[in-house]
């Protein structure tokens, strides 16, 4: 299971990876921008992938998105570059800040990724926007009710059924400090919708929830894998996941 599993693009080698980039780069709507290309691939399902190609029109990478339903207030304070891919980047968040222009005033910082980083234009930090945010999910655990997950947690620490650990901003240790924050978190929340959506192009099967966490709401992409039955509207779930995001709305 992978960022690209969970929104039903099962990929297991190199071979399959570039029959992908190939089937949906020609499906694909192209992007220019000052450092290349985005070619969009957008699927009924609302799955995407969103193809990057340099000056040379060569590809130089692709990143997976979920266009979802969720909306929450976030105050951006930076942008977080990835030297490696002038075309990825993220940001730097607090998430539902209570006073306008002061991200402190937020509950917790993370970093989400966005797959359009070079599309909008730059900003003037602190930004107070409205984004959508999709969990990709890389663990997940689940809860019939509060007191089943309450009965869960033998182990210190234990968590609330709301609750959001920016795990990408963390390191193992002091002494070694990562030298860019990566966009991972960790979190618990009530599920709210669930749907089971087939990707049309390759018809694989994968659910999308919509998540009630600390700071708001978060879709949550999951490969059917991770599931023995269907998740269900009102239970609690644990998500280990990678971030994506996107500004919805940029002037609050």
């Amino acid at each position: 299971m992978s960022n690209f599993s969970d929104i039903g693009f099962d990929i297991n080698t190199e071979e399959e990876f570039q029959d992908l980039l190939e089937k949906t780069y020609h499906e694909s709507t192209l992007i220019r921008v000052q450092e290349g290309a985005y070619a969009v691939y957008a699927d009924e399902s609302g799955a995407e992938l969103w193809i990057q190609l340099n000056n040379q029109q060569e590809c130089i990478g692709a990143n997976p998105h979920y266009k979802g339903k969720s909306r929450r207030k976030v105050c951006l304070t930076a942008t977080v570059e990835r030297p490696e891919n002038p075309l990825d980047g993220g940001f730097y968040a607090w998430a539902a800040p209570s006073e306008k222009q002061n991200p402190q005033s937020g509950l917790y910082p993370f970093v989400f990724d966005v797959p359009d980083f070079r599309i909008p234009e730059p900003f003037s930090f602190p930004a107070d926007v409205e984004i959508q945010l999709t969990a990709f999910a890389q663990d997940v655990q689940r809860y019939e009710n509060e007191a089943a997950f309450d009965a869960a947690q033998t182990k210190e620490p234990k968590f609330s059924v709301q609750s959001f650990i920016p795990s990408g901003l963390f390191s193992s240790s002091e002494e070694d400090k990562p030298a860019t924050p990566e966009a991972f978190g960790f979190f618990t929340g009530v599920i709210k919708q669930v749907e089971a959506r087939q990707n049309t192009l390759t018809q694989q099967i994968f659910y999308v929830l919509l998540v009630d966490t600390l700071g708001g709401e978060i879709d949550v992409v999951a490969d059917a894998g991770f599931f023995e039955k269907a998740p269900v509207v009102n239970e609690i779930i644990q998500v280990e996941c990678w971030l994506s995001g996107q500004v919805i709305n940029p002037a609050l």
